[in-house]
């Protein structure tokens, strides 16, 4: 049992210094200082008046020289239209695009996405959510199409704002992992996923790999999935520089959180073999490694004193990294408490992926 524990530890090793330490390590570049290419920013947005007074200001007043704001109104009854009818008296660079119901079809934020991409006028697009904001006014200057044209994805990086509670902490510290997780793999040269609150890629790729038309059928994926299947070594790119984070608005109740995470489980299952192996591999080696260290204190005291030691060990290599990134990806304030959210983390998540296999199969993004 105690060399099973030592063997899980030495698993999670390889993920904690020869992934994350990568980004731990990685030189966060400046942001630069002109814009070399126009851009386009997609946002789609249903029922969304509330965030896109707070929030669609801070997209249209960045300091990016040609841009422009796509927002895609679907089917909103909350007056969301009548909202983006006067922000596009105030705002010239800003394209409303409006999709209306139609019995025909199911539409989904899949659909929007694509009528968002088909308004936009630029080929380099920048992707975000209504309930967000950027953290600077140089947002644009760092997400821009890179000076290598062979990139044709970018990577950013979207914290979600501190509220009081333990949810807020859990919310918070699984985005900080699924960040480190994502980001360190794109440096070793294995993107696998993206987050659609912070990235961008070529509209020409999107066309060029008939867009959704391959998971269509999966509610959720038009960030990951999409990334998923087109992202390489040569032509992904991250960014991580602070003023270039995007700001987003956590859920507030557990059952929103639930249904969130359920939407990504079912994506995840669209994932890349080699990238399923991998991340699978990741979680089943944790839980052993929990689970055999909560049966190795059933036994005698000696591998009692052994098993608290690999423990201990492993609690030790992470404080000289997690801290770290947890501050270097707008999160400082829970450096402090990793040991416990991570395994308050786990034990959830255990929980969420359980549920996830019963009840209702259709999930709506909105």
């Amino acid at each position: 049992m105690l060399a099973i524990l030592a063997f899980c530890l030495l698993v999670q090793l390889y993920y904690v210094l020869f992934v994350h330490l990568k980004l731990a390590n990685a030189t966060v570049e400046e942001v630069p200082f002109i814009g070399r290419k126009p851009v386009s920013v997609i946002v789609c947005a249903r029922n969304e008046i509330k965030n896109l007074n707070e929030y669609l200001p801070s997209l249209m007043t960045q300091n990016y020289p040609d841009y422009e704001v796509v927002v895609v109104n679907d089917r909103s009854w909350d007056g969301t239209e009548e909202f983006l009818e006067q922000m596009e008296e105030r705002y010239s660079n800003l394209k409303v695009v409006k999709i209306l119901d139609n019995d025909k079809f199911l539409a989904g934020k899949k659909f929007a996405v694509t009528m968002g991409i088909k308004a936009a006028k630029h080929d380099w697009l920048v992707f975000t959510d209504a309930d967000c904001t950027p953290a600077s006014a140089q947002w644009l200057m760092d997400m821009q199409q890179p000076a290598d044209e062979n990139v044709e994805i970018v990577l950013g990086y979207s914290p979600y704002i501190k509220r009081p509670g333990l949810l807020n902490a859990l919310i918070r510290f699984e985005t900080f992992f699924t960040a480190v997780n994502y980001l360190s793999f794109a440096l070793k040269g294995m993107p696998y996923m993206g987050v659609g609150r912070n990235m961008a890629y070529k509209k020409a790729l999107f066309f060029k790999n008939k867009g959704f038309a391959a998971h269509m059928h999966i509610p959720s994926g038009d960030d990951d999935l999409f990334v998923n299947a087109h992202a390489n070594r040569s032509n992904t790119e991250i960014r991580i520089n602070m003023e270039s984070h995007v700001w987003s608005e956590p859920n507030r109740t557990w059952g929103g959180y639930l249904k969130q995470k359920k939407r990504h489980f079912g994506a995840g299952k669209m994932y890349k073999a080699k990238h399923k192996f991998i991340l699978s591999l990741q979680i089943i080696f944790q839980f052993l490694f929990y689970g055999f260290f909560v049966a190795s204190m059933f036994l005698g005291r000696e591998a009692q004193y052994i098993a608290g030691g690999i423990f201990l060990l492993s609690l030790i290599i992470k404080s000289f990294i997690y801290p770290k990134l947890l501050k270097r990806l707008n999160y400082g304030d829970l450096r402090w408490w990793f040991p416990i959210l991570d395994i308050l983390l786990f034990l959830f998540l255990m929980l969420n992926g359980f549920l996830a296999m019963f009840g209702k199969k259709k999930v709506n993004w909105k």
